[in-house]
């Protein structure tokens, strides 16, 4: 139930000595319905806007200027009044359609600020605040302006003077990708330059020494932060620009070679938020739901076309170099594709092969099947900078017949995801939006994967600025039209978009698995994964395709996983998505005991408890299935060995579950024994706990069916 109305008493009294009929310059303080966090907010003597934030009784946030650069009137810094204030408080609930917990609670305190340049031309703006018990966050209010009807924002200066040199765990702020390995230093030692330049990836574009977020770090007295944005529309992506002297951040926008500027805007408007979740120990990050509930609720009325599901996919064997995405041909004089007769004959995508992969899916209760490389185009699809109109997204290759397919996956049980990569070329994919959604309408498929691999097209643009912000949006309202749910690869941010438009259900935006079957670099470190739980996963669904049983990668013998065998089945409770990837070769899980978890695992939950967990060391998950009452719990560790106990009193009072327990055997090593596993079958009841050993590079998964 929603309630707006005066705050709780002690907070009312602090607001109220504040505010009430004394000047404006005095500080304006705003508390978390529990009182845990607390924002104070004046203007300097020089007329600018400051800010400041509490934990308890401790600063975390010390004096933080704001201010902003236009490109058509001057800039907004100083100069400014408050000239008013309101006050409000929300406690409500909504339900998730399908998400890490069934019932979310929504609980904050907010202060809108009214303020008004003190010289011409007088323009007014609101800032809006608000502090919630694991987090705080604010945005700005553009209003009307006499005689201008938008603005062009060249950069925007809101600041976070830190209070000491935190531990952080960060990502360079790349304006075109997220695939970066996470570097754990001190504030003062980012480099995210000099960590740029060694990186090997086409679209890669890092200007300064700026962060990507969510960017995490950890005090010296154990607090937790996660520095973010939310309802990231019709905006630019948010970089954090790194003072490793001052140990300040400051907002740097994601830019337009093209256009000039960061931002445009139609007058008036509102900006995405920025957060700082907070918690007392690692685990309270990921508990929080401060990005989801700073969103606004569900425009999409009816979700019940989609459900989520585990799927296989005509995808890893082109990474391992057993088949290609392309078929072979080749383009005639007209520019159309013609099939020469003289195809390679390593065409993943083919009628023969999606019903193999079809069979064992219907054989394991898996969902879904992905087929990418289906399509005509893909003989230029990276490298070229003639990509437009290459990909047309209703053609399929010669030896693929589409509708063959659908047809036998539906006598099958199984459904079909789509495979859209555009190749960076957003101008031809949102010119067939219409028609290639239309198609999947008619063949009943409800979910595509998206790709957006190399430089964006027009030149100019990078995938993280406000004009593919607006793309990637456009695609998900279009797909809500024709009941589709789209995945995307190469994305913008997640920023809890997912709340307004749950078709949004899951991305990439990480260095994936398929690192690890082609980097340069050895891959992805066992550490990886256990500092994405705290990091990246803080803003939403991720598409890690997990489940390579294969660790060793016998076509590519240079590379590994550098994972245990049970460190991967713990992923698919880990990284929490809705459709969940078994990654690997249908042959490489025949016969494999193992692979039972996977069969039994959830993917849509009523609940989510974190265990215990250290960011980039180790962490535990419990989620309970929604509508059985089964519980899965997975864990992961880094290159330490390490034991842990699960105490479990989470469950349900009186029931018995029958459990089974996956866990690194005794001579399990991620480099040098990695499939080494123990499975061990125990009935589990409230009140129980169990020690599990955990191997280097390794984890621990335990399905838990309920009697």
């Amino acid at each position: 139930m929603k309630k707006s109305s005066f705050l709780m008493f002690t907070s009312l009294m602090i607001l109220i000595l504040s505010c009430n009929l004394r000047t404006f310059k005095d500080t304006l303080t705003l508390a978390s319905p529990g009182g845990s966090n607390k924002i104070s907010f004046l203007i300097s003597p020089e007329g600018k806007p400051i800010y400041f934030v509490d934990h308890l009784s401790v600063r975390i946030i010390d004096s933080s200027e704001i201010s902003f650069d236009f490109a058509n009137q001057e800039m907004l810094k100083g100069s400014i009044n408050i000239i008013g204030s309101e006050l409000s408080t929300v406690d409500e609930s909504w339900e998730m359609p399908w998400g890490e917990q069934r019932k979310v609670r929504n609980n904050y305190n907010e202060m809108i600020i009214r303020l008004e340049e003190n010289r011409m031309p007088n323009r007014k703006f609101n800032i809006i605040f608000r502090a919630y018990d694991d987090g705080i966050a604010f945005r700005y209010e553009f209003l009307e302006q006499k005689g201008i009807d938008s603005v062009i924002i060249k950069d925007e200066n809101t600041t976070f003077q830190l209070t000491g040199d935190h531990t952080c765990w960060w990502i360079p702020g790349d304006w075109d990708i997220y695939e970066h390995l996470y570097k754990t230093t001190p504030v003062s030692g980012i480099d995210a330059k000099k960590m740029a330049d060694s990186r090997d990836l086409a679209q890669t574009y890092i200007p300064e020494n700026a962060v990507n977020t969510p960017i995490t770090m950890r005090t010296q007295n154990g607090l937790h932060l996660s520095f973010h944005e939310a309802a990231l529309l019709d905006y630019s992506d948010m970089t954090l620009k790194v003072d490793t002297q001052s140990l300040k951040l400051t907002s740097k926008l994601v830019g337009s070679d093209r256009l000039g500027y960061a931002v445009k805007r139609a007058l008036p408007f509102k900006t995405p938020w920025r957060t700082i979740q907070i918690a007392d120990n690692a685990a309270g990050l990921i508990d929080s739901k401060l990005i989801l509930n700073l969103n606004e609720p569900s425009k999409i009325k009816d979700m019940s076309w989609f459900k989520p599901m585990k799927y296989v996919g005509i995808w890893w064997e082109m990474h391992i170099d057993k088949a290609s995405w392309d078929y072979g041909m080749t383009l005639d004089q007209s520019g159309a594709w013609v099939d020469t007769g003289k195809a390679h004959g390593r065409h993943g995508a083919t009628t023969k092969n999606a019903k193999y992969y079809i069979d064992f899916a219907s054989k394991n209760d898996i969902k879904g099947l992905l087929v990418e490389g289906w399509n005509t185009g893909w003989e230029r699809w990276f490298g070229f900078d003639d990509r437009e109109g290459v990909f047309d997204f209703v053609t399929p290759y010669p030896d693929y017949d589409l509708e063959e397919v659908i047809k036998y996956a539906r006598s099958k049980g199984v459904e079909i995801m789509m495979h859209h990569e555009t190749s960076s070329a957003p101008r031809t994919y949102e010119s067939q939006l219409d028609t290639a959604y239309r198609l999947m309408q008619k063949l009943g498929i409800h979910a595509v994967k998206t790709g957006y691999v190399g430089k964006i097209l027009p030149k100019g643009e990078y995938h993280h600025g406000q004009w593919m912000v607006n793309h990637y949006q456009k695609v998900f309202e279009t797909a809500a039209k024709y009941q589709i749910a789209v995945n995307v690869h190469e994305p913008i941010k997640a920023t809890g978009i997912r709340r307004t438009f749950p078709n949004a259900i899951s991305r990439e935006g990480l260095r994936g698995q398929e690192f690890n079957a082609w980097a340069s670099d050895g891959g992805n470190p066992p550490e990886h994964l256990s500092i994405v739980a705290f990091t990246r996963m803080l803003a939403g669904p991720i598409d890690f395709t997990p489940g390579v049983f294969d660790i060793g990668i016998k076509t590519k013998p240079k590379n590994q996983v550098n994972t245990t065998l049970a460190h991967q089945l713990a992923l698919y409770v880990v990284l929490y998505s809705p459709v969940q990837m078994a990654c690997d070769l249908p042959e490489n899980y025949e016969g494999q005991p193992a692979f039972q978890f996977i069969r039994d695992v959830g993917v849509d939950w009523e609940q989510t408890r974190v265990l215990n967990g250290e960011i980039g060391d180790f962490v535990t998950i419990a989620r309970e299935e929604k509508g059985t009452g089964n519980w899965f719990i997975g864990g992961i560790t880094d290159e330490q060995p390490r034991e842990i106990t699960i105490d479990f009193d989470f469950l349900e009072e009186g029931i018995n579950y029958t459990a089974i327990l996956y866990s690194d055997s005794s001579e399990a090593h991620y480099k040098k024994n990695p499939t080494a596993i123990t499975i061990k079958k125990m009935n589990v009841t409230k009140g129980m706990d169990q020690k599990i050993i955990l191997k280097e590079g390794g984890g621990f998964a335990i399905s838990m069916l309920k009697n």
